[in-house]
């Protein structure tokens, strides 16, 4: 009598048939989530006449309004690709298990930078938002690593401290500003819920290049995030240069939050649940984890998205607003199933 074999696991915690699983829902998912999200609309369309733009054969009024969606589903995908990669690599670095872009004062650097735009040289919106809103994010999260690591074992714990007061202090001035001048809040608050409204392939080609140059660095950096998670110490005796870890992650972070940020303004949540649901999914390694964020990312992001635009159709409701709705239950069921495992 034969006993049957053990299924063989993968290295971080489960099994290969797990993550062949994970990998056909996650691509199943980010399928549904752009062909929701090419159907979304003022106007109802259908899966039928989406196929028939895809394939050429739809009248032109239909075709129109179709490929009027493309920008807005192409960033939905680059964006909710950044946010989930940026809250793992944090939730990586910091040990921060709620850690998420907002906990650097990126998201309060880019509305800081807008509204400075906005007040005193000028800028009215559009499509030169991310322009001001990329470096304002930049700095503030640059600034934040400076004053959070520089110099100390604590560095994380100064970490949070520094996102804490930076975000603390740009908030204070923001209000003043908008207080002061209404018209520099009228413009700003339109940005600040976190919208896919108004995309545009040249907002998605401005911040591609930061976009890419995170998810290579955090490519590059699992293996060693991989080693950082079994202790400082145990890093350093096989060679792993901790800080030089965790500032590379926190810089890739720093890009790719920023990036969609700057793309879309402030979307909550996406980069708190995305790296928990992976996590459960997939186990603990970042080799793994990465990717499958990449992929789910969007397409929890995308989801919200439609869900906003054929709630309360014609009008619709701000991603930022949606997505938090949208990630609670899928929040919960990875916590609980995470319950227990360490």
């Amino acid at each position: 009598m034969t006993t049957a074999e053990p299924r063989r696991a993968a290295p971080g915690g489960a099994s290969w048939s797990r993550r062949a699983l994970a990998l056909g829902i996650g691509l199943v998912l980010l399928v549904a989530a752009v062909a929701a999200s090419l159907m979304a609309g003022s106007k109802a369309t259908s899966a039928t006449d989406v196929w028939h733009v895809l394939t050429g054969v739809a009248d032109p009024y239909l075709t129109e309004v179709v490929r009027s969606r493309y920008a807005r589903t192409a960033l939905g995908v680059l964006v909710g690709a950044g946010l989930a990669a940026a809250g793992l690599l944090m939730q990586a670095v910091t040990r921060n298990p709620l850690a998420e872009p907002g906990l650097l004062g990126i998201n309060m650097g880019a509305a800081a930078a807008i509204v400075t735009a906005t007040a005193f040289l000028g800028f009215h919106g559009g499509t030169g938002t991310v322009w001001w809103a990329l470096p304002g994010a930049v700095v503030a999260g640059l600034v934040v690593h400076v004053i959070g690591v520089a110099g100390a074992r604590s560095g994380m714990v100064r970490l949070v401290l520094a996102g804490a007061v930076v975000s603390a202090v740009l908030s204070a001035y923001i209000q003043a500003i908008t207080l002061s001048l209404p018209k520099v809040f009228d413009s700003y608050r339109h940005w600040v819920v976190g919208s896919l409204a108004g995309s545009s392939f040249a907002t998605l080609l401005a911040v591609l290049p930061f976009t890419l140059v995170g998810v290579v660095l955090a490519v590059v950096l699992a293996p060693a995030l991989n080693v950082l998670a079994l202790g400082e110490e145990t890093a350093t005796a096989v060679g792993v240069n901790a800080p030089l870890v965790r500032a590379g992650g926190l810089v890739a972070a720093i890009l790719l939050s920023a990036a969609a940020t700057a793309a879309v303004g402030p979307v909550a949540f996406v980069g708190l649940a995305v790296p928990h649901i992976v996590r459960a999914l997939v186990g603990a390694d970042f080799r793994v984890q990465i990717p499958f964020a990449l992929l789910f990312g969007p397409s929890m992001l995308l989801a919200a998205d439609a869900v906003g635009r054929v709630l309360i159709r014609p009008q619709e409701l701000m991603v930022g607003v949606v997505s938090a709705f949208i990630g609670v239950p899928f929040l919960l069921y990875a916590v609980r199933t995470m319950r227990g495992d360490g």
